[in-house]
């Protein structure tokens, strides 16, 4: 008797993050608040993505699971500096996010190294996600202009997450590829 498949936690984790990462870039570009922002970084970008992040724990995939659990953990921490800031429990400043961002940059550019090895689509998430953290780093340090750059790159990084998910679920609904991946970049 056959085994049942099991579901792949990533499509959960990368619809979490592509969606959440693109309403935020919405609100960076001025085209909404910063309410639908905090619900979806402490529910679906933040706790979906951690549960993706422990599910793909069991599998044993290291990358999936640092990547859902920290980036998880990110938008949490990101919903609550926005809440801490609204009401008045602390405020962070620009030289305050930009240390935050710069340690995210870093992050994401470890990540972007081993995205590279295993297929072109997560490169270029993890390229753009690591060009956009730095983009908004370099905006809290002085350089705010950059903030409209970063958004537009981090819609890209959000429209190939989700060109991601949808790879791997079309995948399985089809039983063959359907929408390609590439092939790793080293």
């Amino acid at each position: 008797m056959a085994e049942p498949q099991q579901a792949n936690p990533a499509v959960v984790g990368l619809a979490g993050f592509g969606f959440t990462t693109l309403i935020l870039q919405f609100h960076n570009l001025g085209w909404s608040g910063v309410g639908p922002v905090v619900s979806l970084g402490l529910v679906f970008g933040g706790l979906a993505q951690l549960i993706a992040g422990f599910q793909e724990f069991k599998t044993g995939n290291n990358f999936a699971m640092s990547a859902f659990c920290s980036f998880g953990s990110f938008w949490i921490s990101l919903g609550f500096i926005f809440l801490f800031n609204h009401f008045g429990i602390y405020a962070a400043s620009d030289t305050d996010l930009g240390f935050y961002l710069l340690g995210w940059t870093l992050y994401t550019g470890i990540m972007f190294i081993g995205a590279m090895r295993l297929h072109g689509a997560f490169a270029v998430v993890f390229l753009t996600l690591t060009i956009g953290f730095a983009l908004l780093t370099a905006a809290r340090f002085g350089h705010p202009a950059l903030t409209k750059a970063a958004a537009i790159d981090l819609i890209i990084c959000a429209l190939a997450a989700w060109y991601t998910m949808a790879s791997i679920i079309f995948a399985q609904v089809f039983g063959r590829p359907v929408l390609p991946v590439g092939k790793p970049w080293i």
